[in-house]
């Protein structure tokens, strides 16, 4: 833990031992360019192992004092550290002074090869969450917030804690009637492609090597979603992942799936809607189930996105213009209604 000495307000010194003061910096500093831009008004210098904070302002340099001791905390702990931490710690201190962002986003999920899978922002932590407190979740949100990918974990946590005896992914192929007949191969070898990212995730989750085995043995299934209907799911913990891509007729069958011992987790994008025709399920379910108790909704947005910064910001920059777009379509067929209006007052 740092020691912190000779502090005035308006400034805040730090001494840090040094193997925890490289994993602070991070690579050419950049951790300490993304603290540095959460608080504009506060400089921060760093000579041999003291860090000192300055700043016109005495709280925002209390608040970037508190964040790094929180960032200290999760190295102390093992975390790796990534500008992603860094950003959403210092949005759960913003938002709440007594929030600790290593209570939120230090517990992980899963531990495998070196590597741990958790959380990485508020929005994902209740997400996280209430996969535990539900029976069916949908994971709503841009691209990059780790709907499927944390939904996987669960699912493989579940599995390995005995709490289910099966994991099932599936996923709509939305091409289905119009491009896979191209392509070579059996009915497996041309639905595959839609069904590589799960078979991805898995293999990032547990050893490659044991993938296969639990394939074989039907302890984990990746089946396109046509495969669910007529089937009773019991004692299973089933994602449906790319859920925007199904009619609410899709939508309904795989729901009534849900067997006893069961959990679902439903993820997708509304706005990624690549159905040729007709509404999206995903769209619809959220109307239609709003009010049932142990099914939740979990909305994400681009500030839970932990792919590169610049995802976040195409996210937000599409977001605005399909909202442009609406309110232009919206004005034109107000615009059209009064010329009609007025049209047949002239008749």
């Amino acid at each position: 833990m740092p020691t912190a000495e000779n502090s005035t307000p308006g400034e805040a010194r730090l001494f840090i031992d040094g193997i925890a003061m490289v994993r602070l910096l991070g690579p050419q500093d950049r951790l300490l360019s993304t603290i540095e831009k959460q608080y504009p008004g506060v400089d921060v210098h760093v000579r041999g192992n003291e860090v000192t904070l300055t700043g016109d302002d005495a709280d925002e340099v209390e608040s970037a004092r508190r964040l790094v001791d929180e960032l200290l905390v999760m190295i102390k702990n093992g975390q790796d550290l990534t500008s992603t931490e860094v950003t959403s710690s210092a949005a759960i201190l913003d938002a709440d002074k007594t929030a600790s962002p290593v209570d939120l986003l230090g517990q992980a999920i899963l531990s495998t090869r070196g590597k741990s899978i958790r959380p990485k922002t508020a929005g994902q932590k209740a997400y996280v969450d209430a996969i535990d407190l539900n029976t069916i979740v949908f994971g709503i949100g841009p691209a990059g917030t780790g709907k499927t990918y944390l939904a996987m974990a669960k699912a493989v946590q579940a599995l390995q804690r005995k709490e289910v005896n099966r994991i099932i992914l599936t996923r709509p192929a939305v091409e289905a009637g119009e491009r896979l007949g191209y392509l070579p191969g059996t009915l497996t070898d041309k639905i595959d492609p839609y069904l590589r990212p799960l078979y991805d995730a898995l293999n990032e989750m547990l050893d490659p090597e044991v993938v296969p085995k639990l394939l074989a043995a039907g302890t984990i299934e990746v089946a396109p979603l046509a495969y669910m209907r007529g089937r009773t799911l019991n004692d299973s913990f089933i994602v449906l992942d790319e859920a925007q891509n199904t009619s609410p007729e899709q939508m309904k069958m795989f729901l009534t799936r849900l067997g006893f011992g069961s959990r679902m987790v439903i993820t997708g994008d509304i706005t990624q809607v690549d159905l040729p025709v007709g509404t999206s399920g995903l769209q619809l379910v959220t109307r239609v189930l709003g009010d049932i108790d142990d099914i939740h909704f979990a909305t994400m947005t681009s500030a839970d996105v932990v792919r590169h910064t610049l995802v976040g910001q195409i996210v937000d920059a599409y977001t605005k213009y399909d909202q442009i777009q609406m309110a232009r379509k919206a004005g034109e067929k107000i615009g059209a209604s009064e010329r009609d209006q007025r049209y047949k007052k002239q008749r």
